[in-house]
């Protein structure tokens, strides 16, 4: 049986686990913030469509890259990191979400998880163009199990950007 302590037990975890699964250090999930911070900054965004609490395979990119001081170094000086969580066990805010399924739609993704380097450009009406090779996606990564393999693909991947854009 549950006691009262128990109850603020249990809502005080439920705080921290919500806190840790929804603040990732240096990923954003506002949009268009992300763009805007990208044209500021001139960096390219990298976006990571997750399913952050079922997705094997994410959780593992998530600890064997992501987590590393290795990749947060290097990803704060290169690139602007954008979160696209597809949750089932977490309800996200409709926009956001709504959101997610629009990128998760113009990017292609059927998978998880995905990972795409891409830069944008502001047209002259305020919108954002964004730029990728949607029909060869170059620009496409998905799980590497160690920070090095993945850093060493990401910068080979914007320096091919750089040449195009």
């Amino acid at each position: 049986m549950f006691t009262k302590k128990n109850y603020i037990s249990l809502f005080i975890i439920f705080l921290l686990s919500y806190n840790s699964y929804s603040q990732k250090e240096g990923w954003l999930t506002g949009f268009p913030d992300v763009f805007e911070k990208s044209i500021k900054e001139n960096k390219p965004i990298m976006a990571n469509f997750t399913g952050s609490d079922w997705c094997g395979w994410c959780i593992r990119l998530d600890k064997a890259v992501f987590q590393t001081e290795e990749f947060k170094k290097w990803a704060k000086e290169n690139v602007i990191l954008l979160e696209l969580d597809f949750p089932r066990r977490k309800k996200l805010e409709p926009n956001l979400e709504a959101t997610n399924n629009e990128l998760q739609n113009i990017f292609q993704v059927r998978g998880f998880p995905t990972v795409w380097i891409f830069s944008v450009t502001k047209t002259e009406d305020d919108k954002f163009s964004i730029n990728a090779n949607l029909s060869n996606p170059f620009q496409k990564m998905g799980y590497m199990g160690s920070a090095k393999d993945f850093i060493s693909k990401a910068d080979y991947i914007i320096e091919k950007m750089n040449e195009i854009y």
